[in-house]
């Protein structure tokens, strides 16, 4: 019979994705069928997968407990277009934006939806790994909750709560969330476990105790910072951050929707590639190899913040120096010479300059595409693999001189010079032999094996999860679901 569990956090970023993503691996390696699930996520940072997008972090998980990732996973993914308003996404298909209020009152269909995929996810499997998103201590959206406890009551799952000892306060992190929780929501919670320890864990031996007697809860583990943790594909915007390899030096301007910003994860794990992502406020390094511009949830609304920032005088700087640029997705369009959104797709009507870097006009209309994508680079003929997320049709002179070849379709586009170019494609990085090309034409070598480097951290992962969570009590936890 299948049991399930729920991981609730204490606050966003405390590591419940890693942590899942883990334990999904080691209950795998048990022998166990396991299925990762979150009823609702909140990412710019989406994954194709059967039936439609969904996060990122549900995607890693699937692939932590060896299977396909389906929409059922995460059925509710809500994708930030502006301060206010979101794109939803209902069990992978895309039902348009809505402001934050409008949301809140159609939360009850959604919990139908989110109820309905998990249903279905517990038919096959023997154990279904939970999610929650950010803290179920936030009662004013306790009412029409489908994220933390109003899926756990709903559902009947029992609940581990992680607290982030990094974040300093993880006593009152812990104990604070009790206090304001009511007697039903309460009654879900079965555990605690502390997460992000730096240093001698016997150090926290009494704030453990503290914890567990003033709450009556167990303690399934005190879990240490987990130094691999960089390796693995990163879903918050929060995650992201610079990281310092080798001589060949690629920046990366942190934009305001970024989106789909796995891309920089295989350039990340090269030992002779240095990644610095550039905050607003700071100009783009003079000294980069690449500059490159990631995909966006709003294009328009990015492009103008990085003009805001004196972005584009960097970059058309870094340019004249002879430097390379690469546009994906969000970030190819705005390398064109206009942007039409005749529909207000993105907001208001109307049509922008671009960059001018690439001879293209983007028009925001169509369908929004989303696509497993096998393509052949154009320069190289090698394959490459990844995925399509947009909206939007790119044409112009430059595309006659496309990126990459999809069967018989012509995709992206690359400048008289070869410096500049851009495409649809998200994930192409992550092919070894492609990416080692494309290093080499940048003046550097590539040591990496991408797909391996990911498989060896999640078993390293497991690995420490074992060590320092009891998931044998974890297991005995878990229980049932609720049936409709």
């Amino acid at each position: 019979m299948v049991r399930s569990i729920m991981i609730q956090g204490t606050g966003s970023n405390v590591g419940k994705s890693m942590l899942v993503a883990g334990l999904a691996r080691a209950f795998t390696r048990r022998g166990l069928r396991v299925a990762p699930f979150k009823p609702q996520n909140m990412s710019n940072n989406a994954a194709v997968a059967q039936g439609g997008e969904i996060g990122r972090a549900q995607a890693l998980q699937a692939r932590a407990a060896k299977r396909e990732p389906h929409t059922d996973m995460n059925p509710i993914l809500l994708k930030p277009e502006t301060d206010t308003g979101a794109q939803i996404i209902v069990q992978g298909q895309r039902r348009g934006t809505m402001r934050a209020g409008d949301y809140r009152k159609g939360k009850a269909a959604l919990l139908e939806a989110a109820l309905e995929s998990f249903l279905r996810l517990c038919s096959d499997v023997d154990l279904v790994l939970i999610e929650g998103a950010g803290s179920p201590a936030e009662t004013n959206l306790r009412a029409g909750d489908i994220a933390n406890m109003g899926f756990a009551c709903a559902a009947d799952v029992p609940v581990v709560l992680v607290g982030d000892i990094h974040r300093g306060g993880v006593i009152a992190q812990i104990v604070g969330t009790q206090a304001v929780l009511d007697d039903t929501d309460l009654a879900q919670i079965k555990g605690f476990a502390v997460n992000r320890f730096k240093g001698d864990i016997s150090l926290f031996d009494e704030g453990r105790d503290d914890i567990a007697i003033r709450t009556d809860w167990p303690c399934l583990g005190v879990v240490p910072w987990f130094n691999d943790a960089w390796k693995l594909p990163a879903e918050d915007m929060m995650d992201i951050r610079s990281h310092m390899g080798g001589t060949c030096k690629v920046v990366v301007p942190q934009l305001e929707r970024m989106a789909n910003f796995d891309d920089l994860d295989p350039l990340s794990g090269e030992p002779n590639v240095s990644v610095e992502i550039i905050p607003p406020g700071r100009p783009l390094p003079g000294d980069a190899d690449l500059v490159l511009l990631p995909g966006s949830k709003s294009t328009i609304g990015d492009l103008n913040f990085f003009r805001a920032q004196g972005w584009d005088i960097d970059l058309y700087a870094h340019v004249r120096r002879g430097g390379h640029v690469v546009g994906l997705c969000g970030g190819y369009q705005m390398l064109g010479k206009t942007i039409t959104d005749p529909e207000g797709i993105e907001g208001s009507t109307g049509k922008v300059k671009g960059l001018g870097l690439l001879d293209v006009h983007t028009v925001m209309v169509g369908q929004k595409k989303v696509t497993q994508t096998q393509a052949i680079e154009t320069q190289t003929n090698l394959p490459v693999y990844g995925y399509e997320i947009h909206i939007g049709r790119t044409e112009g002179a430059d595309c006659d001189r496309p990126w990459l070849k999809v069967g018989k379709r012509a995709e992206g586009a690359i400048s008289t010079s070869g410096r500049i170019r851009g495409c649809y494609l998200h994930g192409m990085f992550a092919s070894d032999g492609y990416r080692s090309a494309f290093l080499q034409e940048l003046g550097h070598s590539s040591d990496l094996n991408y797909e391996e480097s990911v498989e060896e951290t999640l078993d390293t992962l497991a690995d420490h999860l074992e060590r320092h969570m009891d998931l044998d009590l974890l297991l005995a936890l878990a229980r049932a679901p609720k049936r409709a």
